[in-house]
């Protein structure tokens, strides 16, 4: 057999091998707000007009308040349990210099979904897998529940497994969350294709043996990337 027919034998071999596609949520089902937008929507939702408002400074004075924040606390297990998440956010609105009334809408913004609009592709993609007989799992490094959103957009019952980080005290990337995934979805690693946004997180499923999708971060709706997951699986 020649060199060609065995790369594309085993090309077959390993899309047929996939049963099931694990997917992150913000950033590759969903848009990911940038922080301008999240204080633009908060000023709004706190009726503040945004051009009296310097976004910039507001923006500036959280990111240079998170650094500090997270020296203090462990930041990197901030989505583990919703009541550390709030603390933490409600301690970074403090040392960013930022009023009750405009840290609160901060807060609701970043635990509303429908912040979150979904990829026009998101439906088809997850339609088209489970047509295939693809288990769908959603892992989530999140505070709050996000089935809501799914079952806002009509996904929910194509979803097999929702694992959500506050929800068991772990997050990417513990090889831990990723095995209760697969445990959730009675598959193995080697059958499952992890598809997410982060290296340094999402990434992590190739440690557990898992073929592993890194898209760019989605911000804005429009852009379809998820034609890639289907190439692969589909």
């Amino acid at each position: 057999m020649t060199c060609a027919r065995i790369r594309a034998a085993q090309k077959i071999r390993d899309v047929t091998a996939i049963r099931a596609v694990l997917f992150d949520w913000r950033g590759t089902l969903v848009v990911t707000l940038e922080d301008e937008q999240w204080v633009e929507r908060a000023l709004r939702l706190a009726r503040r007009p945004v051009q009296d408002h310097d976004v910039g400074r507001i923006v500036a004075s959280l990111r240079t308040a998170k650094e500090a924040v997270k020296r203090q606390i462990a930041w990197d297990r901030i989505d583990c349990d919703a009541g550390f998440h709030r603390g933490a956010h409600d301690r970074l609105f403090t040392a960013a210099g930022l009023d009750a009334e405009l840290a609160d809408a901060l807060y609701v913004v970043e635990s509303d979904h429908r912040c979150n609009p979904f990829a026009t592709d998101a439906s088809g993609a997850l339609t088209t897998l489970k047509s295939r007989g693809v288990k769908i799992g959603i892992l989530s490094d999140i505070h709050f529940d996000i089935r809501p959103a799914f079952t806002h957009q009509g996904l929910c019952e194509l979803v097999d497994a929702f694992v959500l980080s506050f929800e068991h005290g772990m997050q990417k990337p513990d090889p831990a969350i990723f095995g209760l995934a697969l445990e959730e979805l009675r598959v193995s690693p080697a059958e499952t294709l992890m598809v997410g946004d982060r290296a340094s997180h999402d990434g992590a499923a190739v440690g557990l043996g898992m073929p592993t999708l890194l898209l760019p971060a989605l911000i804005d709706t429009s852009h379809e990337r998820l034609s890639h997951v289907l190439r692969l699986v589909c």
